[in-house]
């Protein structure tokens, strides 16, 4: 296949046969590192969104963008996801070096994951697809000043944290918030250990960004290397025959109706008065488990 072309059919792969988990992981903690920057931070805390409704809030993100990735630029489902997050962000002042800075988090942050703690790295080619696919997505977006490659991408984001990583509270509040949500889909015994595990994950410049006190050596070594042991144990496992979409794990369970079906063009958040007028989007009987369709011009998708 071709990633000049292809890419969102590669991309797609990689994502739900090759590295379905490790790809849910590392674009939450993609997305994460951006509340360092107080621009981003700030203004994700005064929407009061992320702190208050935390477990919506990632539901919405992972089920937008997943739409894209599932039906394609082209598709009626995948230009309702993208009109759907760009009236989100026109909500607001938000510069496009900022959002730039966001789309290099989705390219970098994953390619660096897999390279700790994968059962393989991406390939150049699942790189160059990779690259191509949210180069793609800034263009709907209406960014101009993309990158055109993944080093130039890898070269934004170091520059940018280097010049904008800083204390904020409400990036700290953020965080905060997003931390407890991570621990919460663990069982109540483990959330206080998951929290800590989660903090050992964190690079040196982005925890002292939010202001945490650095773990014991011993334990970011332990959990690390737990990581890391994971991906030996699943580079035994066989081939994965069927896609694992983020939709069908545990983590998105927020939303009203869900698993049972949702709209895209429903998710997110409205003006007042603009949203939707609430409960469940669609009727339940209308669709039975394991299938998809669409009603409008929105989508209608089943989580199991």
């Amino acid at each position: 296949m071709d990633p000049e072309t292809e890419f969102t059919e590669i991309y797609r792969i990689s994502s739900w046969y090759e590295f379905p988990w490790d790809t849910t992981q590392s674009l939450g903690f993609a997305l994460y590192r951006t509340y360092a920057v107080p621009s981003i931070g700030r203004l994700l805390a005064q929407t009061g969104e992320f702190t208050r409704r935390a477990q919506k809030r990632y539901d919405d993100t992972v089920l937008i963008l997943e739409a894209v990735v599932e039906h394609g630029f082209g598709s009626e489902q995948g230009r309702e996801a993208i009109r759907r997050m760009n009236q989100m962000h026109r909500r607001y002042d938000i510069s496009d070096d900022d959002f730039l800075y966001v789309l290099a988090t989705f390219v970098v942050v994953p390619k660096r994951w897999l390279d700790d703690y994968g059962w393989r790295p991406y390939s150049p080619h699942e790189v160059r697809a990779t690259t191509n696919y949210y180069r793609e997505l800034g263009r709907h977006m209406g960014l101009s000043g993309i990158p055109e490659t993944y080093e130039e991408f890898e070269r934004l984001l170091d520059d940018y944290e280097r010049a904008h990583f800083g204390y904020d509270q409400g990036g700290r509040d953020v965080s905060d918030a997003t931390l407890g949500l991570m621990a919460s889909w663990y069982p109540a015994p483990l959330r206080p250990s998951m929290r800590v595990s989660s903090v050992c994950l964190l690079d040196d410049p982005l925890r002292e960004a939010f202001g945490y006190p650095a773990p014991p050596a011993a334990l970011r070594r332990a959990v690390r290397t737990g990581m890391w042991l994971r991906g030996r144990l699943v580079r035994l496992l066989p081939p994965r025959r069927k896609p694992h979409l983020a939709r069908d794990g545990r983590q998105v369970r927020g939303y009203p109706g869900y698993p049972h079906g949702y709209r895209i063009g429903e998710l997110g958040t409205f003006e007042d008065g603009q949203g939707p007028a609430g409960g469940c989007p669609f009727p339940h009987a209308a669709r039975p488990a394991g299938t998809t369709g669409t009603t409008g011009t929105t989508e209608v998708a089943d989580g199991k």
